[in-house]
C-alpha cells in the first residue's frame, strides 16, 4: 500500500498503481477536499486497477484527513468518557459514531478507514492520548465493540491498532524507535485485553512498531512471535495484518526498506505499507518483483461490502440525527 503526491494522479502514479504487487492506496490530507474531490480521485485509482484496497485514517479527532464538507468526529476519548457517565447512552453513540465515520468514507467510494485505535491510553503516550477510548481496557472493550458494530453497518471492516498495545510509553514512533519494558503478565492483563476481546470482530489489524525485549527481541512487526505466536495462534486473529509505515523511524530497527519489506513479510504482514517516501516505495516494489511475492487471499476481504451514493447520504434522517446527538452531547 502506497500513497499519491496530490489531489489528482499524475502519469506516474497511473503506472505505478498497475503494478500488480501494489495491492492499495492510503490517502492523506493533501490528496483530500471536498466529498466530489474525492470521489473523482478514487474513480481515477479505481481506472489503473478494479483491485486496490482504498484507505484512510479517519479516527476522528486531531486524526482526521476527511474534513471539507464531513462530519466533525470526536476524539475517542471523548466517547470513551460518555460511555463512563451513561453506559445505554454511550453505547448507541459510539454505535452512531462508528456509522458515521464509516458511511462517509465508503460514500466516497473509499474501502476502509484504519480504526479503531485499541491502545489503553490518556495521558501516557505522546502519540496516543486522546485518540484511545481510554485508560481502561474494560471501557475500551466496550465503546470499541460499538464503533466497531457501526462501522460494520455502514459496510466497513474495522482495523484495531496498534498491536499489542502503544499506549505504556511517551515516544512516539513516528519520531523513534520506542521500548517498552513490561514483561507478559503486564500486557496481558492490560494492553492485550482490546485485542484479545475484539479479534473475531475485527477485519484487520495493525501491530505497533514497538519493541519489548522482555518478551521478544525483535519489534512487533517484524516479529513472527508476536505476530504468528500470539496474534494467530493465542488470539486466534483470522484477518488482514496490515504493517504500520515502513517509512516511520521506529521501523528503521530492521534496516533499509528492502530488509524492512522481507523482515515484514516473513513474520506474517498480508499488506506493508510504504507511504510518504517514493523511492522506498520503488524499492519494495522492486524486492516484491525479484522475489516474485504472492498476493495475499486476505485483502479482499477488507474491501466495502456496501454503500451509498454521497449525495443520498446528504440527505440522510439517520446521518442528520447522528450529528445533532452529536451536538448535544460532546
Amino acid at each position: 500500500m502506497l500513497d499519491l503526491v496530490g489531489r489528482s494522479l499524475c502519469s506516474h502514479e497511473e503506472v505505478l498503481l498497475r503494478n500488480p504487487h501494489v495491492g492499495g492506496v492510503i490517502l492523506f490530507s493533501r490528496n483530500l477536499g471536498t466529498p466530489q474531490q474525492v470521489i473523482d480521485l478514487v474513480r481515477e485509482i479505481r481506472a489503473c486497477s478494479g483491485n486496490l484496497l482504498i484507505a484512510v485514517d479517519q479516527e476522528g479527532g486531531r486524526v482526521q484527513r476527511l474534513c471539507d464538507g464531513f462530519s466533525k468526529l470526536p476524539t475517542m476519548q471523548a466517547l470513551g468518557d460518555f460511555l463512563g457517565k451513561d453506559a445505554k447512552a454511550g453505547f448507541s453513540l459510539c454505535h452512531d459514531v462508528g456509522w458515521l465515520m464509516a458511511a462517509e468514507v465508503l460514500a466516497c467510494g473509499l474501502d476502509i478507514s484504519f480504526a479503531p485505535v485499541l491502545d489503553v491510553d490518556r495521558d501516557t503516550s505522546s502519540i496516543i492520548g486522546n485518540r484511545s477510548f481510554s485508560s481502561n481496557p474494560e471501557t475500551v472493550i466496550i465503546a470499541a465493540k460499538a464503533f466497531i458494530e457501526g462501522m460494520a453497518e455502514a459496510g466497513m471492516a474495522s482495523t484495531g491498532k496498534h498491536f499489542p498495545g502503544h499506549g505504556g510509553i511517551f515516544a512516539d514512533s513516528h519520531l523513534e524507535a520506542p521500548v517498552d519494558s513490561r514483561g507478559w503478565e503486564q500486557m496481558e492483563s492490560h494492553d492485550l485485553k482490546p485485542f484479545r476481546a475484539l479479534a473475531s470482530n475485527l477485519g484487520g489489524i495493525m501491530p505497533a512498531h514497538i519493541t519489548f525485549p522482555a518478551i521478544d527481541p525483535s519489534s512487533v512487526g517484524f516479529s513472527s512471535y508476536w505476530l504468528q505466536e500470539i496474534l494467530r495462534q493465542k488470539l486466534g486473529f483470522e484477518g488482514v495484518i496490515f504493517s504500520d509505515d515502513l517509512t516511520m523511524k521506529g521501523a528503521d530497527v530492521a534496516g533499509g526498506y528492502k530488509s524492512k519489506a522481507q523482515m515484514a513479510l516473513d513474520a506474517g504482514c498480508d499488506m506493508i505499507l510504504v507511504c510518504n517516501c517514493p523511492e522506498g516505495a520503488v524499492e519494495v516494489l522492486s524486492y516484491m518483483e525479484r522475489e516474485n511475492v504472492p498476493q495475499n487471499d486476505r485483502i479482499g476481504a477488507m474491501r466495502s461490502s456496501k454503500s451509498v451514493a454521497w449525495s443520498d447520504l446528504e440527505q440522510s434522517s439517520r446521518r442528520s440525527a447522528v450529528i445533532e446527538k452529536l451536538l448535544s452531547v460532546i
